[in-house]
């Protein structure tokens, strides 16, 4: 394929992913790698994590450092967004006027912030997080003494708020939920957050909406955030962490099949055989799972480009992995893998200690094991994610037991 040209759509892993994994697969056709970011592809859970704390380095984050993309002939074209994309012609066009022809074309593009309609708030004082300037400018804000109001309770806003607190800030995080991460939880773990939370000083005000954020006639940034109680919270730094959206204006225009993300087959395929889509903006029929997930999380963005590599060289490839995600959060570190649906009948089995904070979490969902979730337990994913992909069905009383290894089970 030495007279191809890829195109990948997109400046974060994902996209870098799928350079690498195009060289790695034996591809000696051109690659051109076009995305919004001005900066070399990094990772992003850092920006809420290490990053964001001042534990990580900046080149830390970066997938490859600048000369990579040189050294295996990558044309990295930094700071040129897709804005057009003719799938008959097989051509792309970027906000910057360039134009590119492709054989096989990526996207990549990733998901953005989803942000509040706040007319009458300071926006030096108004945050998101997504990139690194937003993880910079974050950084800066976050003083000893600060008060910070988080506005909320997801994975975003949860790591936030505990960076907030490392820096001596005084945070109150406000959820619309009845607890932080219920959606994605269920309410027994999702109480595990709220614990941890209000053990280590945030002020945690779930089942409440912010009405509006209004800037203080003193100005410098300070706003006072108006919660649906009648609340007035004072604030030096406001956060709005209430998720993000895919970056899919581009794939609707060109006429692909979108719905909450670009729809793609399980060899991550959209409905023009010559356009794939990875990460973020997937859609993806999941085999295992018998229906469409799309996931906004780190796994997802690292191990889709192999399979999409695979599927533009005309090798057979099926994306089958359990979603996998983790955080860090005070004393609390955790990796999940898995899916389920937590408005759906499951069950949830724990073994460990809940109140400490030391335990693997099971979600069976017609007995099967759907879910899993360790918390300060390590060396175990290789088990759980093993039980997961066999939807295995052991006894529940043999999940609570800690006596019985988990590598017995099955």
């Amino acid at each position: 394929m030495a007279e191809s040209t890829i195109v990948v759509a997109g400046g974060g892993l994902a996209a870098a992913k799928t350079a690498e994994a195009l060289r790695a697969e034996g591809f000696d056709g051109a690659i051109v790698l076009v995305g919004a970011e001005t900066e070399v592809p990094y990772e992003r859970p850092a920006l809420s994590k290490g990053y964001l704390k001042g534990d990580d380095a900046r080149d830390s984050v970066e997938v490859h450092p600048r000369q990579w993309y040189a050294d295996n002939a990558v044309d990295l074209r930094p700071g040129s967004p897709v804005a057009a994309i003719d799938a008959a012609a097989h051509e792309i066009g970027t906000a910057g006027g360039d134009r590119f022809r492709y054989d096989t074309l990526v996207l990549a593009t990733g998901s953005r912030a989803r942000r509040l309609d706040l007319p009458r708030a300071d926006p030096a004082g108004l945050h998101h997080l997504r990139d690194l300037a937003d993880s910079d400018r974050l950084r800066a804000a976050l003083r000893p003494g600060a008060r910070v109001v988080v506005v909320g309770g997801g994975w975003i806003g949860l790591e936030t708020a505990a960076a907030a607190v490392a820096a001596g800030a005084q945070v109150t995080v406000v959820e619309v939920a009845e607890l932080p991460l219920v959606r994605v939880l269920g309410p027994e773990i999702a109480q595990v957050f709220a614990d941890l939370h209000r053990a280590n000083g945030v002020d945690l005000r779930c089942g409440r909406q912010v009405r509006e954020v209004v800037a203080d006639a003193a100005g410098g940034g300070r706003n006072t955030v108006h919660v649906d109680d009648g609340t007035a919270l004072p604030a030096d730094v406001v956060v709005v962490g209430i998720g993000a959206q895919p970056n899919v204006d581009a794939a609707v225009a060109a006429g692909l099949d979108v719905d909450n993300g670009v729809l793609v087959d399980e060899h991550l395929r959209s409905s023009h055989p010559d356009v794939l889509a990875v990460g973020d903006i997937a859609h993806a029929w999941h085999p295992a799972l018998g229906r469409r997930i799309r996931v906004e999380h780190w796994a997802n963005a690292l191990n889709q480009p192999v399979v999409a590599a695979r599927t533009a060289l005309g090798i057979d490839a099926s994306y089958d992995r359990p979603p996998y995600f983790y955080t860090d959060q005070y004393d609390l570190g955790m990796e999940f893998t898995g899916w389920f649906d937590p408005s759906q009948p499951y069950e949830v089995v724990v073994r460990g200690d809940l109140a400490a904070r030391e335990f693997v979490a099971f979600w069976l969902v017609e007995d099967r094991v759907a879910a899993a979730m360790n918390v300060n337990v390590w060396d175990v994913t290789e088990h759980l994610t093993r039980l997961v992909r066999a939807a295995a069905t052991p006894e529940p009383a043999h999940l609570a037991d800690p006596d019985v290894s988990l590598a017995d089970l099955g």
